[in-house]
């Protein structure tokens, strides 16, 4: 009797499963596609563009849904709402900027140390308690960042910390998530931020814009469209699965990131970079299912 609803169960998961590993190789695609936007166009008009287009995105899809644009600017807590997209925004500026000087594997690799900072902010901001093991596996994890980074030993360019301060304001903006305890609805936040973006970076324009070609704008228009489409796929799959059973599988974004860093820019990551990845991921891991436990 109980055969059906096990069943489905595993269907919703699966297609969850599925659903994410379509996300983050949409985020490594649109990554690849800033990351090549950055040798014609400075940063700021690189992040505008992401932010307009998948804005853009965003409103389509809001038209086709019952209710339509209503209660997309409405928000029960304003100051939180725009709190965190700031950290979004600042942290969205300074990954494309890493992209424009580092290999796409690397900074992706660094990147992923946010759910780390999420476990070592979680004690002094959320006041909730982080077992030893957690915190052994937030110190391995760093060891990877560092394995990657080199420091002192002239492998990486001082950018090599932006994509760092990415992981820091990523877990600060998860953080912020976690404060705003769904009282807004995801689409709102999704839209609130990158209307803030686009009004953040525009303030850029006058001094630093270079109007795109025809490729350009067409780039940029994907950039956006894969932004937004694979954060509509990453809502429907936490629909259908708890984010615990999810978070193992956003590791392919590493992969994703090797082959186009490979296929399109000709960057292979050396041993050393490999090993590091390896530790990142692993102590990542580690931490999803501690938390499941």
């Amino acid at each position: 009797m109980t055969s059906q609803p096990n069943s489905a169960s595993a269907s919703a998961g699966f297609r969850a499963i599925l659903l994410v590993i379509a996300t983050v190789l949409g985020f490594a695609m649109m990554n690849g596609v800033n990351k090549y936007l950055t040798r014609d166009y400075p940063v700021p008009e690189v992040v505008w563009a992401r932010f307009f287009f998948a804005n853009i995105t965003i409103l389509a899809f809001a038209a086709m849904r019952p209710g339509g644009w209503s209660g997309l600017l409405h928000t029960k807590r304003p100051a939180l709402q725009a709190f965190r997209s700031v950290l979004m925004i600042a942290s969205t500026m300074m990954f494309v900027g890493a992209l424009s000087v580092l290999p796409l594997a690397e900074v992706e690799a660094i990147s992923f140390a946010g759910p780390l900072f999420v476990v070592a902010l979680s004690a002094p901001l959320l006041k909730e308690r982080v077992p030893l093991s957690l915190w052994i596996a937030v110190a391995v994890g760093f060891v990877g960042v560092l394995i990657i980074i080199r420091p002192g030993l002239g492998v990486m360019s001082w950018a090599a910390a932006l994509p760092l301060c990415v992981a820091l304001l990523y877990a600060a903006f998860q953080i912020a998530t976690r404060r705003l305890g769904g009282a807004d609805p995801q689409l709102t936040s999704l839209f609130l931020s990158g209307l803030l973006g686009v009004i953040l970076t525009s303030a850029f324009a006058p001094f630093i814009w270079r109007w795109p070609d025809t490729q350009g704008w067409i780039l940029m228009a994907i950039a956006g469209f894969l932004g937004a489409a694979s954060h509509f796929m990453l809502l429907r799959a936490l629909e259908l699965a708890p984010a615990s059973l999810l978070q193992p599988f956003t590791y392919v974004q590493l992969v994703g990131a090797v082959v186009i860093g490979y296929l399109v820019f000709g960057n292979v990551p050396d041993l050393w970079t490999w090993i590091g990845m390896l530790v990142i991921v692993a102590s990542g891991l580690y931490v999803v299912l501690r938390q499941r436990r």
